[in-house]
């Protein structure tokens, strides 16, 4: 296991994390995710990422009763705040009210003293962002947070561009990581967020490298194994992503046969994948069972040169991708230069 900075902080985390997002107090019991957890501390990982919405609580919970006897000095832990945790108008949102209280709920439900990494989950569009800042500093100020960072910032371009620059002027801790979706399938974060993160010094925490287990392969063909997401309480995240869509198996099926033919699997070549790409601190895995993460940790094995990568996101993509850009090259009249596009306004 490699150990990377998170952002230019000093903050070191372990290049794959476990996550414990609809996995811990909800598919996997108390037993288990304490084995899990032991388990990956012995591989190497250091970064636990859960969130206070992640079953109500129930998520930090089991995550606190896992870490019980480890190390607190060698374990970096990372908790969100914004979601519904409890009923009424002050149960969530990004107000300085319920950052403190969240906070406090979080620091009893993990058993421990601080925070390492407490992150916004997501925009609260009604709170002024400048309140929720000054409540996060606080929070450090008073030593129950070590580091902050935020998650889903990068469907907000603007929102992120005015944190940085609020951070900057009232001298707050900044952000040292953003955590959003990032996989073969979907690379959104490359069209303008990767380099804002690079300019303010943000490490990317990345969640669903394996698109929520569709690029594992296990969907091939239209089958839905016993036990997968697709089968449980939560498989409307599948839906509601987009993450098993026919275009995504299909997707996933190529990727597996260039795994197969080059002696590969595909889950640790899509997680290999993710953790080589640039801004990228730490890629969360999910885990069901001790198996399960040791498979996902082969990843670390995957060393492939660029020409081969690049080969794998060809595969992925496929052959309409290819066709496209073919398409759009006839376009433009022989031997003259195509015209420049037309300048649209950024979608924010």
């Amino acid at each position: 296991m490699d150990y990377r900075n998170l952002g230019h902080s000093g903050l070191k985390v372990s290049e794959i994390s476990l996550g414990s997002w609809t996995t811990y107090g909800g598919s996997v019991g108390s037993a288990d995710a304490r084995a899990i957890v032991r388990r990956a501390f012995e591989l190497g990982i250091n970064l636990f990422d859960t969130a206070d919405v992640y079953v109500r609580g129930a998520a930090e919970r089991a995550l606190g009763e896992a870490i019980a006897d480890l190390p607190r000095e060698q374990i970096v832990i990372a908790t969100k705040c914004m979601g519904r945790v409890w009923e009424g108008p002050l149960g969530r949102g990004l107000s300085r009210k319920h950052i403190f209280d969240a906070c406090d709920q979080s620091l009893q439900r993990l058993g421990v003293d601080y925070i390492d990494l407490y992150q916004f989950h997501a925009p609260d569009p009604e709170t002024p962002i400048e309140e929720s800042l000054r409540a996060f500093d606080d929070l450090v100020c008073e030593g129950k947070v070590r580091y902050v960072g935020f998650s889903n910032f990068d469907r907000e371009p603007r929102l992120a561009d005015q944190v940085a620059a609020l951070q900057g002027k009232m001298g707050y801790m900044h952000m040292i990581s953003s955590q959003p979706r990032y996989n073969l399938i979907d690379r959104h974060v490359e069209d303008g967020h990767v380099a804002y993160c690079k300019k303010h010094g943000i490490g990317m925490i990345v969640y669903s490298p394996l698109a929520q287990g569709v690029l594992t392969n296990k969907y091939a063909a239209g089958q839905v194994p016993a036990g997968s997401r697709a089968t449980g309480e939560f498989k409307h995240f599948l839906e509601s992503e987009k993450a098993m869509t026919p275009e995504n198996i299909a997707a996933a099926e190529r990727l597996g046969a260039w795994a197969a033919a080059h002696g590969l699997e595909a889950a640790p070549v899509a997680l290999a994948w993710v953790m080589q790409r640039p801004g990228v601190a730490s890629a969360i895995i999910g885990a069901t069972s001790v198996q399960q993460l040791e498979q996902n940790v082969k990843a670390l094995d995957v060393k492939l040169t660029p020409a081969e990568w690049r080969e794998v996101e060809s595969v992925v993509a496929g052959p309409s991708a290819g066709k496209k850009k073919g398409a759009a090259a006839k376009t433009a009249p022989t031997g003259r230069r195509p015209a420049a596009p037309k300048k649209q306004a950024k979608k924010r």
